[in-house]
């Protein structure tokens, strides 16, 4: 590891990628990659958070958010969810705090925004229960279809996905289960196994739940098709229909 092997690394990478941008060492450069997602998951803690407040305040965090990112300057927008999911910016944090650790540091600020990031399938399940006692339903016994099982939009890749905890949590409280994800045809996690059942053919449920915003789900006509629908993903934007219920 010196500036020869530095050099040979940029000239393999080169050769496929625009930009490289070469460090002075292994050490930092697995630092900007922790750093990154690191940024991304306090910053996702913090809107969560906010998320959070703002239902307690009765408050639209989407607008909210929406009107504040018209600032040109010094605002980046994130956005709140049912959770954190994927291979890094749920891992990489935790990977970074427990190595901190070992130089006797600790790291409050992360620790934190994971516990924020890590609760929010708990409060999408609380969601759900609120839309039910408005048709006078529990979620035992309750037919609950989630719309997108995947970690994030238009990908197949199910891994840490935040939807696996909702449908754990309520398959706990005797919800009666399906979902519809046309990347994912099957899933097997734990004692769950289902497979995806085609939009058009979903009928008969208590409640929808968008728990991942694929570009092929037919959004608009949800509220007229179902009872209830929970949005975690804000797909539904400004609707403003009875029957649905947001982060």
């Amino acid at each position: 590891m010196n500036a020869e092997s530095t050099a040979l690394a940029a000239a393999l990478y080169g050769s496929i990628i625009t930009t490289v941008v070469p460090v002075s060492s292994t050490q930092v450069a697995e630092m900007v990659k922790l750093l990154e997602n690191t940024f991304r998951a306090v910053n996702i803690g913090l809107v969560n958070e906010i998320a959070l407040m703002s239902h307690r305040m009765n408050i639209d965090v989407w607008e909210v958010i929406d009107a504040a990112k018209t600032k040109p300057f010094g605002f980046m927008p994130f956005y709140p969810g049912p959770g954190l999911g994927g291979h890094c910016i749920p891992i990489d944090p935790f990977y970074l705090s427990w190595k901190a650790r070992q130089s006797g540091f600790e790291c409050r600020f992360i620790e934190l925004a994971g516990h924020v990031n890590g609760s929010m399938p708990n409060f999408v399940v609380e969601r759900i229960s609120e839309a039910l006692n408005t048709a006078k339903k529990a979620i035992n016994g309750s037919r609950i279809h989630l719309f997108g099982v995947a970690y994030k939009k238009d990908v197949s890749d199910m891994r840490e996905s935040p939807a696996l905890d909702v449908l754990e949590l309520l398959q706990r409280r005797g919800a009666i289960l399906s979902y519809t994800d046309p990347h994912v045809p099957k899933l097997e996690h734990g004692a769950l196994e289902m497979r995806s059942v085609p939009e058009k053919d979903v009928s008969a449920i208590d409640c929808a739940v968008i728990t991942t915003n694929h570009s092929v789900f037919e959004y608009a006509v949800m509220p007229k098709r179902f009872p209830l629908v929970v949005d975690t993903r804000n797909a539904l934007k400004s609707n403003g229909a009875a029957n649905v219920f947001k982060l």
